[in-house]
């Protein structure tokens, strides 16, 4: 809905699956073995690069999550949605969802 009010901009989903806190408190360099994947979904794979870019210099790594249509992979009440989880872990949570199944509401609480 929001890409038809923004005919010639690029959408990216991004921040949804993170809790406000988080972005700064779970930011780690580069190498850093406990460093927090994102999921990431985008139309435009020249866009999807550019946002890639910027979350690995704000310390986060990324996961393709796919296209905006799959991104309800990293909704609200789904495996992947909040849960601070490195890259395999993050891939192995978007595999695991399910577009009928929701996980108990605030389990992606810590």
């Amino acid at each position: 809905m929001l890409a038809e009010h923004l005919p010639h901009s690029s959408l990216v989903k991004v921040f949804n699956a993170i809790l406000a806190q988080d972005l700064v408190q779970d930011t780690r360099p580069k190498a850093a073995p406990d460093r927090r994947a994102l999921p990431i979904a985008a139309d435009d794979p020249a866009v999807k690069a550019l946002v890639i870019k910027l979350l690995d210099e704000i310390g986060f790594d990324a996961v393709d999550a796919g296209s905006l249509d799959e991104s309800w992979r990293f909704e609200r009440a789904k495996p992947a949605y909040c849960i601070p989880l490195d890259k395999e872990g993050l891939k192995v949570a978007l595999a695991a969802a399910h577009r009928q199944v929701e996980l108990p509401e605030g389990s992606w609480r810590r």
